[in-house]
């Protein structure tokens, strides 16, 4: 797992699977908010056993399934009430972290005082390059 965080409390990273969620908690996390759409793949038939190993562990569960570059603004609303109302340190993932990236930033954008060359920033230290989509990144 290569956690990565954007601000304090909140942090992405690719792929999570059952195995790794005691080491999320160990890791110090509370929350974790899964942004994978059921049957995407192979290895994501669903969310069961994740939310199992979630609540095994101790972890809040959230899930806000969303396709790549498709950010409606019920997902976004939803991603921001989670991330307003679940324990921190959260952890959003999806396969790679760019989905879990994109609603954060499309998240901050809701904010009067955001600036969108710093969340970019955070984004490209995390990994994520998305200079190319800045303009999809809008206030609703």
């Amino acid at each position: 797992m290569e956690i990565k965080e954007l601000e304090p409390g909140f942090s992405v990273c690719h792929a999570v699977y059952p195995d790794d969620l005691a080491e999320i908690k160990r890791l110090g996390f509370r929350s974790v908010i899964c942004n994978r759409m059921p049957g995407e793949a192979e290895d994501h038939v669903d969310d069961s056993a994740l939310r199992s190993a979630a609540a095994a562990a101790g972890i809040e569960w959230g899930e806000i399934p969303v396709t790549p570059g498709d950010y409606p603004p019920e997902a976004i609303a939803s991603f921001g009430r989670a991330i307003e109302t679940l324990p921190t340190p959260i952890l959003a993932f999806c396969r790679t972290g760019r989905r879990a990236v994109s609603l954060w930033i499309h998240n901050q954008m809701q904010q009067p005082a955001c600036d969108i060359g710093l969340l970019l920033q955070a984004a490209h230290a995390a990994g994520h390059d998305l200079h190319d989509v800045k303009d999809t990144f809008t206030r609703r």
